[in-house]
């Protein structure tokens, strides 16, 4: 798993323009009618949408008495393989390049997830907690951070091309006691299904 999930969901609307420069926009010097190739421009990002979407989940977890390591398994829900996709891909630039700009873009701490990289249900999946005194209800969750954005990239005074990416910007894993609310959305869903009624974190779901 690359990253952590340590960030909260946010959904909204950002418009951005990041120039990289246009010297790099080279036409068809046979005039076959084949696209341009460009390998720089300008990019303008708009409707970027993060979500945070939970991908694994253990069962309840009771602590009888006091616990001062557990490994909890963590159980996929469904199938789902995530793969980066790039749609309008600018001619001479690849799925990467735009996957890299865009992360320049949200200035994300870590690059986001490239062309190559899959996240899949993972059978094995474990936390390990070996911090402190473990006591009572525990839950445990691991999650994506996805990353859905609009692009419309220039080169020189080509004809602009419209795009988009999907990609993430992390994957982790939490293990909270039940008292506990969770501050990201995936924790907060993980904390619903499977804390007792009444505890502070089921109710603050």
């Amino acid at each position: 798993m690359r990253g952590m999930a340590g960030r909260a969901c946010t959904a909204g609307l950002v418009i951005g323009v990041l120039v990289t420069g246009l010297t790099g926009c080279t036409g068809d010097a046979g005039g076959d009618g084949e696209a341009e190739a460009c390998t720089d421009g300008t990019y303008a990002w708009s409707d970027v949408r993060r979500e945070q979407r939970l991908t694994a989940l253990s069962d309840p977890i009771s602590f009888e008495k006091r616990t001062g390591s557990y490994t909890s398994r963590l159980k996929p829900l469904g199938d789902t393989v995530y793969r980066p996709s790039v749609t309008g891909t600018p001619e001479g630039v690849g799925a990467a390049g735009v996957i890299k700009t865009l992360g320049r873009h949200l200035k994300a701490e870590e690059p986001l997830a490239g062309p190559s990289e899959t996240e899949r249900p993972a059978q094995d999946h474990f936390f390990e907690s070996s911090t402190g005194s473990h006591e009572g209800a525990y839950y445990a969750w691991a999650a994506i951070d996805l990353v859905d954005a609009d692009f419309t990239h220039t080169c020189g005074d080509g004809e602009p091309t419209k795009g988009h990416v999907r990609t993430w910007e992390g994957t982790g894993a939490g293990f909270l006691s039940c008292s506990m609310p969770s501050d990201e959305t995936a924790g907060r869903i993980a904390a619903q299904r499977t804390c007792p009624a009444g505890s502070k974190a089921a109710e603050d779901a």
